[in-house]
């Protein structure tokens, strides 16, 4: 696998999390760089991690994780999605300071995982190529991490023009994802 392959599978595989780090930002009413750092830290580790998983776990298991897999992705996205929109639903109208963006490191994981379940086959497929496991899982960390920071940058540039509507908004791009993960695993589109 050479280096241009590479960069366009972790560039893929970063897509999902770039858009859930938009959807982050969304909620942000004002930018906390702490925040969105730790938010692209925990995706690009994610997206890292799991092609090692994926690497030893070999084409053993390869097909009982990929019977399952989009289920897990979009009952994950489909929750949290939900609960942006709900909570964007129920907010305290009152309320003078808005809602500032809580890290929740429960939710994190839950999406994290969500957005990296496929970069397990791409272990494999690493297996199977015998690529360079370290440099690889890397280079898709670090793209995934940068994508990520990006993502909640533009997303909060958008959410702070829009606030309520953008965060329903992000929630149901959450859904979407979700939806668009399961049809795919289960092969409908």
């Amino acid at each position: 696998m050479n280096l241009a392959e590479l960069i366009l599978i972790s560039v893929g595989l970063a897509m999902d999390a770039f858009a859930v780090s938009v959807c982050k930002g969304l909620s942000m009413k004002k930018l906390d760089l702490k925040g969105g750092v730790i938010t692209a830290l925990f995706f690009g580790v994610f997206q890292g991690v799991m092609p090692v998983i994926g690497y030893f776990l070999g084409s053993r298991f390869a097909n009982v994780i990929s019977s399952f897999s989009h289920w897990v992705s979009f009952g994950l996205l489909a929750f949290i999605g939900g609960k942006m929109i709900w909570e964007a639903l129920h907010d305290d109208e009152d309320d003078e300071g808005g809602r500032e963006y809580r890290l929740d490191l429960k939710e994190l994981t839950m999406l994290a995982i969500a957005t990296s379940i496929d970069a397990l086959a791409v272990g494999i497929v690493f297996a199977a190529e015998k690529t360079d496991l370290f440099f690889s899982v890397t280079m898709i960390g670090v793209i995934t991490f940068a994508l990520s920071l990006l993502g909640v940058f533009i997303g909060h540039r958008f959410g702070s023009k829009y606030e309520k509507k953008a965060e329903i908004a992000g929630g149901i791009i959450l859904i979407l994802i979700g939806l668009k993960l399961l049809l795919e695993g289960l092969e409908i589109i």
